[in-house]
């Protein structure tokens, strides 16, 4: 969503985040339902029609601050980012819990996996929730056999808060692990000073 708070399009290192169009839709959709890709997705293979038309409903949703990731005019990615309440007593000021925290997702097209792009992508987010956005709190989670996701998630500070023993169902393996990561707004803060030689 564009709104006062947020700018777009965005710097991801060498990559830029832009609000969704048709046209860069049907790019990421070139790849989007590509085994490879699906693996490790819950939503597995997306009808394209649906796809694109709950992307573009997502631009006008204050909760949704999802992007296409673009290094010169290829899309390379995506990357997701919602805001949700804080878990907590509802009495008092709202402003303390009302979407207090995020969550965010990050998809890399094939061709370009490998490259730390994903990485940019959630940094590139992490800024975004705790800057313009001013949340207490983001979140990811991802099958523990995923090793590529929870390694950007540690890699950017954020910490494993659960191991789901066989929490998370795969439609080719079954019942697996699966992982939350979270960080704090002050933990981000911390790490984003740089420190004296």
């Amino acid at each position: 969503m564009t709104t006062s708070e947020v700018t777009w399009p965005r710097p991801a290192g060498p990559l830029e985040l832009r609000l969704p169009t048709r046209e860069l839709l049907d790019e990421v959709l070139v790849w989007r339902n590509r085994p490879e890709v699906t693996r490790w997705l819950l939503r597995t293979v997306v009808e394209p029609e649906a796809f694109a038309t709950t992307w573009l409903d997502g631009i006008d949703d204050p909760l949704d601050h999802s992007a296409i990731a673009v290094h010169g005019d290829e899309v390379v990615g995506t990357g997701s980012l919602w805001l949700t309440d804080a878990m907590g007593q509802t009495h008092g000021d709202p402003a303390n819990y009302v979407r207090a925290e995020a969550g965010i997702g990050y998809g890399i097209a094939p061709a370009h996996a490998g490259r730390g792009y994903a990485t940019d992508i959630a940094r590139a987010l992490l800024d975004l929730a705790f800057g313009e956005l001013g949340v207490h709190r983001v979140t990811a989670g991802c099958y523990a056999d995923n090793i590529g996701s929870w390694r950007v998630m540690e890699k950017l500070g954020m910490r494993r808060e659960q191991h789901g023993v066989r929490d998370s169902w795969h439609a080719e393996l079954g019942w697996i692990d699966g992982y939350t990561y979270a960080i704090l707004a002050d933990e981000w803060r911390a790490q984003q000073v740089p420190t004296a030689p």
